[in-house]
């Protein structure tokens, strides 16, 4: 991650292009999880609702760990702890969605 803060005579300055990056980062680890979770899910045969609680504790999981390796300093990161915790939440949800009918489709019509 990139470092946001950068300290000129007590004042904090920070750089927009870091927190962009670190946020695209973030978008990445949660698209990456959601495509791993639903493929998980299938090998494990959960389908229904039970595949939408496993992508829900595969997201609070990653959550932990970002939480984890941002330590206490996340503000040199990420202007808030938002994106930390629930960024891009539904967006994961959609491309989980989207790779349960990518793998349906490919296993059940090919």
């Amino acid at each position: 991650m990139a470092a946001v803060v950068a300290k000129r005579e007590g004042l904090p300055c920070i750089s927009e292009a870091a927190v962009r990056g670190n946020v695209a980062v973030l978008d990445y680890c949660r698209t990456s999880v959601s495509v791993l979770s639903r493929a998980t899910a299938r090998i494990l045969g959960l389908i229904g609702l039970y595949g939408f609680i496993f992508y829900l504790l595969a997201s609070i999981q990653l959550s932990l760990l970002l939480i984890l390796k941002a330590g206490r300093r996340w503000n040199k990161y990420f202007k808030s702890q938002r994106p930390l915790f629930i960024g891009d939440l539904i967006g994961g949800l959609f491309t989980y969605v989207l790779f349960w009918t990518f793998l349906y489709g490919m296993v059940h019509v090919y």
